[in-house]
Formats: structure tokens, sequence, C-alpha cells
């Protein structure tokens, strides 16, 4: 019980953390991301390469992903869906074009990818070194992995909450137009959030690339991830992602350890449609009248 414990608290950090990103391009910027799960993929291969090519750590190359793929998504964002963004006549309209933008978006990013490495799976061990917690082993790496993710989640809630910047960011979260009226550029805030999102998911695809293996075809498995925590958790709400992170993580070890691995998908889907049928906005989120 408590192995099984211990690693679903670590599985639903790195859970929170890869949600993080997708809830602020969502929640901000009204761009629902399904090309999300690749610029983790797109993390993940950079940091395998820095690692196998240059023995560059992966930890180091946080200072290298993180930076790229920031411009890359602020550029995305401002060259092909801004246009999308100014045609939308309400932000439900947004949603849709944003969906057919993204799933075109995904399958480019898919087939470089796959241009490049090919269809194979891809490893490499860093850290891996045992270490006793409460009495279980546990690897290293997967702690670190976990500790980073719990810092860049603190202070991501700290940047949104006591920052200036933050609170333009969480203005037009909540409407747009009334951002508008005190002088917040909703187009620059909207641009920002979503690079800032896809820093976040690149810089988990960096920490997860650490002790699971990868291929160029996993993006739609933590797209999928993503979007049910974040609708698990309540559109735009950082607590939300943190706690249906969790909850997904512990159910997921704890049917893996004492019912069967084979159902962790199911258990997932489960925990999602009891939260929906109990609050369909979401543990934390407000519904909309």
């Amino acid at each position: 019980m408590t192995n099984a414990v211990l690693t679903g608290l670590m599985l639903g950090g790195m859970y929170a953390l890869i949600a993080m990103g997708l809830t602020l391009q969502y929640g901000v910027a009204r761009i629902m991301n399904l090309s999300y799960g690749e610029v983790l993929v797109a993390g993940a291969f950079a940091s395998y390469g820095l690692f196998a090519g240059w023995a560059f750590s992966p930890l180091a190359g946080l200072a290298f992903v993180i930076p790229l793929s920031f411009a890359v998504n602020y550029l995305v964002y401002r060259v092909l869906l801004t246009p999308l963004v100014r045609r939308a006549r309400t932000r439900d309209a947004l949603e849709v074009d944003s969906i057919l933008a993204t799933f075109g978006i995904a399958f480019i990013a898919e087939g470089i990818m796959l241009a490049i490495f090919g269809g194979a799976y891809y490893s490499y061990s860093y850290l891996a070194i045992p270490v006793a917690v409460f009495g279980e082993t546990l690897a290293l790496n997967r702690l670190i992995a976990f500790g980073l993710a719990v810092i860049v989640g603190l202070a991501l809630y700290l940047a949104l909450t006591r920052t200036r910047i933050g609170t333009a960011i969480r203005a037009v979260a909540v409407d747009p137009a009334a951002a508008r009226l005190v002088a917040i550029d909703v187009a620059k805030i909207s641009a920002l959030a979503f690079a800032l999102g896809g820093a976040l998911v690149a810089a988990a695809g960096v920490l997860i690339s650490m002790f699971l293996t990868f291929s160029a075809t996993s993006g739609v498995v933590f797209t999928m991830k993503a979007l049910i925590i974040v609708v698990m958790g309540g559109v735009g709400n950082l607590l939300g992602c943190l706690v249906a992170g969790l909850a997904l993580g512990l159910s997921e070890a704890l049917v893996a350890t004492f019912i069967d691995p084979g159902l962790t998908l199911a258990v997932n889907f489960a925990l999602f449609l009891g939260v929906l049928l109990v609050k369909p906005a979401g543990l934390f989120g407000r519904a909309q009248r």
C-alpha cells in the first residue's frame, strides 16, 4: 500500500504538471490544443538527443528546451492561430476552429518526428538509482521529476496570484471583454499564456523522458490525459489540475497494484465520468449561466 501511494503521488504530480500548460492554453487563450501531447514528445526527444549525442544532463537541458518551446509556441499562436481568433465571433466558435487547426498541427508534428526518429520506442537511463523512502524503494529520477514538478507548479501559482502579469492572465481567463476595459492587451496576454503552456508541457516531456519510454506516436496519450485532468479539475483552475492529477495518479497506482494494470485506462474514464456526473463544471469549475 505504501509503495502504491508513493508511486501514485509521484505519477499524479507529473500528470498535474502536464495539464497545467493546457489549462493555461484553454482557460486563457481559449485554444483547445489537440497537438499538446506532441509538444511533450518533442521535448522528450530533445532531451534524448542532448543526452545521447552530447551527454547533456536532462536537468541542464531544461534551460534549452523551455525557452525554445516557448518561442515556437508563441510563433505558432501568432502565425497560425491568431487569424482564427480574429475571425471568431464568439469564444465557442474559436474553440471549434482551434480543435480543427490544432488537430492538423498534431499530424504535422507527428509526421516530422516519425520522419526523423521513426516509430520505435526510445528511452535512456539517467539517475535510475534506488532510494529508500518510508521503507520503500523508489527511483531517484522519479523523485527528482516529482520535486521539480512541485516547484514549477508552486512557482506558476505564485506568478499568477502575486504578479501584475498573473493578474492580467487571470482577468483574461474570466472575461476578455471586461479585461479590455481596464487596458489589458488581450491578444498579447493570450499569446503569452499559450506560449507559457507550451513551455510547461515541454518541461514535463524532459522530466518524463528520464524514466518512461516514448515514441513519435505517444502524443495522443498525453493529450488525452491532460484533457481529462483539465475538465475534471475545472477549466483554467490550477488547484483543480493538482487535485485531479493526484486523483488520477493514485487511482492508477492502486488499481495497477491491487487489481490489474490493464484497467488503469478504464479507471481513468470511470473517475472522469463520475466527477462530471456530480459536478459537470469540474471539481473547482464554475457552472456557466
